[in-house]
């Protein structure tokens, strides 16, 4: 939707409270084929879907369609608030249309996503006013540039004009968001220091260098000069034409997209004085503790209360710890967990060299481990992905020495390739151990194979192919570090074995980081010592890890709540089927919903189980 789409882009992620869904349990595959699919009921998620997706030109563009493709979506509060009413009604039409009891298994599940993702974009509205709108982990300032370099293709002319077009609409839409952010810092809802000094940044690098200034090329102004020049060199339109979208370029580069990135860094630097000097949670800001119940909930789509999160996070950093000491015994080190934590991370052969060369010989490596394991999946799941996979670096204008490797999704149809993203711009912040589990979390068997599998997945409403819930898709993501371990040729290096499970005591210690600043009152220095005492990452990562759940409450917890739901269902499966489990049918039963709130996840593998034992 549109409005989720806008508010994910904008400020803080939109998840929200889970709505009670119907347990369903009885909701077999048999008795699903009881009741054929309701064809009517598909007819209307294709027509609506298409409605959703038509109200959004970054999404289009997104999704490697090219309808409006020359303008930016409408970012401001009243086009939220349309989005949002269309979706209300479009819920309450459907349950006027469509008798529930009469539909099967499959629609039943489809019908209620429908109305969760609606409920979901109602709680998020209610507490809109809550969340950051520019931090150094959200903000349009960044993903507008991006995506517009990595997703606008352009094959024609008219491409192009509506490429420079979309330059120019840039600063319209930050502009719309600084009109949100501005009441908001009024009304006491402001990031911490840091987060003013990352967007300063970043914004004034986006309207620096050529041809704003003496500098080196702006990544656009380079990229956009890069896409006339292969028009012109396949004739697509002539040297004369060329020279004057080199100006219309230029043009919109000077206006509206540097008026949008002036105004942007103006704002922050005015306001960032009463930025709280000591960085804590959203809990001290106001309705503060009842916005991060909220924001806790939305992400991992459970009633689970920061007090139990933080205890499973105590309780699953002791057990990892544990698994840390076998290894370290087996490697023959003679000291404590910590001493070995400082080995690891001082070692000079777990890193590759700073620079250039360095950099290629780990996305080089990277690409190596998922080429290695993707001849393996076949073994582990009935449905695999079509889409090609590519390891890159981050791009200049938005590289962080430490920061988050992360996916981005290919298109449905296969057209432009997932692209995991590595940081290498400090390579003492990328150790080798790491590499492996990295590599199959970002991309096989995790976020590429499960985001590509739903966008590919036949016989289920478009819709539900594009929805996304991170506890779903970065618990599947964690459990594809464990799942890895499964598969021949992997971790075949204690240390790099030892990696994994610092990648998982990572995301415990998330749970238990994440609680204790947002809901505890910890400051930015009690999570870092925790974080540091209790894992063997090194500082830069440490303090960047901390500065993001400041900024991004609950969003760090999903990762090891989903894995842990993965886990139990999959050993709920193991128990119940005994002989007759398949763990090529399980991981199939898994993705092949799409990515579900974990209720009606939980809700399709009990189906699965049940026909298994029927069988």
């Amino acid at each position: 939707m549109r409005f989720a789409y806008a508010l994910l882009l904008a400020a803080a992620p939109v998840a929200v409270m889970a709505p009670a869904i119907p347990a369903f349990a009885q909701d077999t595959a048999a008795q699903a084929a009881s009741v054929p699919n309701n064809a009517a009921l598909r007819a209307w998620f294709e027509a609506k879907y298409e409605e959703q997706i038509l109200d959004s030109p970054l999404r289009l563009t997104s999704l490697g369609r090219k309808e409006r493709y020359g303008e930016i979506d409408d970012l401001s509060l009243a086009a939220q608030d349309k989005d949002l009413a269309w979706a209300k009604a479009s819920v309450e039409e459907m349950e006027r249309t469509f008798d529930y009891a009469s539909l099967n298994a499959a629609d039943k599940l489809s019908y209620d996503l429908w109305k969760y993702e609606y409920e979901q974009a109602a709680k998020a509205a209610e507490w809109r006013d809550s969340g950051y709108v520019f931090t150094q982990m959200q903000g349009i300032h960044v993903f507008l540039p991006t995506s517009l370099i990595s997703q606008h293709r352009v094959d024609t002319a008219q491409d192009m004009r509506d490429y420079i077009s979309r330059v120019g609409g840039i600063g319209r839409a930050i502009g719309q968001l600084v009109d949100i952010a501005e009441p908001r810092a009024a009304n006491g809802v402001r990031p911490p220091y840091f987060a003013y000094d990352f967007v300063i940044a970043e914004a004034t690098k986006l309207k620096s260098g050529a041809p704003f200034d003496g500098g080196a090329d702006n990544a656009i102004w380079q990229d956009g000069k890069a896409k006339i020049a292969k028009l012109v060199e396949a004739g697509t339109i002539t040297a004369a034409e060329g020279d004057a979208m080199r100006g219309q370029l230029e043009a919109a580069l000077k206006g509206g997209y540097k008026a949008g990135y002036d105004r942007l860094v103006n704002f922050m630097t005015a306001d960032k004085p009463n930025a709280a000097k000591v960085a804590t949670g959203v809990g001290a800001l106001p309705n503060g503790q009842a916005y991060y119940a909220h924001r806790l909930a939305a992400s991992t789509t459970t009633d689970l209360t920061p007090e139990q999160v933080h205890q499973i996070g105590l309780d699953d950093v002791k057990r990892i710890h544990a698994e840390m000491e076998a290894i370290k015994d087996k490697v023959g080190f003679e000291g404590d967990l910590k001493a070995f934590f400082e080995h690891v991370k001082t070692d000079p052969a777990n890193y590759y060299p700073q620079g250039e060369e360095g950099a290629k010989a780990y996305i080089d490596a990277a690409t190596a481990a998922i080429d290695n394991i993707e001849s393996k999946l076949p073994q582990y799941f009935g449905l695999l992905p079509k889409a090609a996979l590519e390891v890159k670096r981050v791009e200049p204008f938005r590289e962080q020495a430490g920061g988050a490797q992360h996916y981005r999704a290919a298109t449905p149809d296969g057209s432009r390739p997932g692209v995991y993203y590595a940081h290498l711009s400090d390579m003492s912040a990328m150790p080798k151990n790491m590499l492996e589990v990295i590599a199959y979390h970002e991309g096989l068997p995790g976020h590429h194979m499960q985001i590509s599998i739903a966008q590919e997945l036949e016989g289920v409403p478009t819709f539900q192919t594009q929805v996304g819930y991170g506890a779903f898709s970065e618990g599947w993501g964690l459990y594809s570090e464990r799942l890895a371990k499964e598969m021949p040729g992997t971790y075949t290096d204690p240390i790099s074995d030892f990696g994994r499970l610092s990648s998982e005591l990572w995301r415990a210690i998330r749970l238990v980081v994440d609680t204790g600043v947002h809901s505890k009152g910890w400051t930015e220095d009690q999570a870092i010592a925790y974080f540091t005492a209790n894992s063997p990452q090194n500082a830069e990562t440490v303090r960047n890890e901390v500065r993001r759940y400041i900024v991004w409450p609950g969003q760090a917890t999903s990762y090891k709540i989903g894995m842990n739901k993965i886990l139990d269902l999959r050993a709920e499966a193991e128990r119940e089927l005994g002989a007759k489990f398949d763990i090529r049918g399980f991981h199939d039963a898994v993705l092949g919903g799409g990515s579900l709130p974990l209720s009606l996840l939980e809700r399709r593998v009990r189906g699965w189980i049940a026909e298994r034992k029927a069988a």
